[in-house]
């Protein structure tokens, strides 16, 4: 890991990577979602090597409600009693009653089978976020609505670090960074507004769910390359995006 702030931990898995934020006093933390099914012993080993409690963890806030998100979420929730924040458009995902509409209902499909085949129960949202609004974790953790992705979709950025968590804007890997598949997106008429939003916000550091290696500062120069390639191959929904923001 480098071109990141102290108290970041990856917890990395098939489908990407959720986060451990540490607070200063090295006592408490919050997790920035809560990746795929089967990751609560990722995190207990995490929170052993670290001397942590599972009540350390004070907060799981959810960048979205899609099942590489919160696959692990009941029983993360089960067992650090954490209450769960998201946009009260996730709601529905996290509770598994979303609709999905066109090609996303590819989705929709994958995580009703997914849900069947391994019997896994459904996570709740406790407490929704708004826009804009400041929550008290991680010296101060500002809501970023960034649809697109879904409805709901949000990251989460610090100004003391000037660092933002971009969920899954987009995805960076060695061969590429780009947005997420078709299927996968139920608003994509809003991606770019929001690639936009992140470009005048203009973190130093970014960090998605999916990226091969952790480098605040690399990952924001793939955002960059990509946001300019998106803007090369359709100018004017970038134009209409600078207009405003959902």
């Amino acid at each position: 890991m480098q071109n990141v702030p102290a108290g970041l931990y990856p917890i990395r898995h098939a489908m990407g990577c959720f986060h451990l934020l540490v607070e200063d006093d090295g006592k408490s933390g919050v997790l920035v979602d809560a990746g795929f099914f089967g990751e609560t012993p990722r995190l207990k080993k995490l929170l052993a090597r670290l001397g942590l409690p599972p009540a350390a963890i004070r907060a799981i806030l959810l960048t979205h409600g899609h099942l590489d998100h919160v696959g692990s979420l009941p029983e993360i929730q089960e067992w650090t009693g954490a209450p769960v924040w998201a946009h009260a458009e996730e709601r529905a995902h996290v509770e598994g009653r979303y609709r999905y509409t066109g090609v996303a209902r590819v989705c929709g499909w994958a995580e009703a089978t997914g849900r069947f085949v391994l019997r896994r129960r459904l996570g709740h949202v406790d407490r929704t976020f708004v826009d804009g609004e400041l929550l008290p974790f991680w010296g101060g953790l500002r809501v970023v609505h960034l649809p697109g992705h879904t409805k709901g979709h949000c990251g989460f950025y610090s100004e003391r670090h000037d660092l933002l968590f971009s969920g899954d804007l987009f995805a960076s890997y060695f061969f590429g960074s780009h947005k997420p598949p078709p299927i996968l997106n139920s608003v994509p008429e809003h991606f770019a507004a929001s690639f936009q939003r992140v470009a005048e916000l203009n973190p130093r550091w970014i960090v998605p769910n999916h990226y091969d290696l952790l480098d605040g500062a690399r990952l924001r120069r793939r955002f960059d390359s990509l946001h300019r390639r998106l803007r090369r191959s359709a100018p004017e929904r970038f134009l209409a995006g600078a207009a405003g923001h959902p």
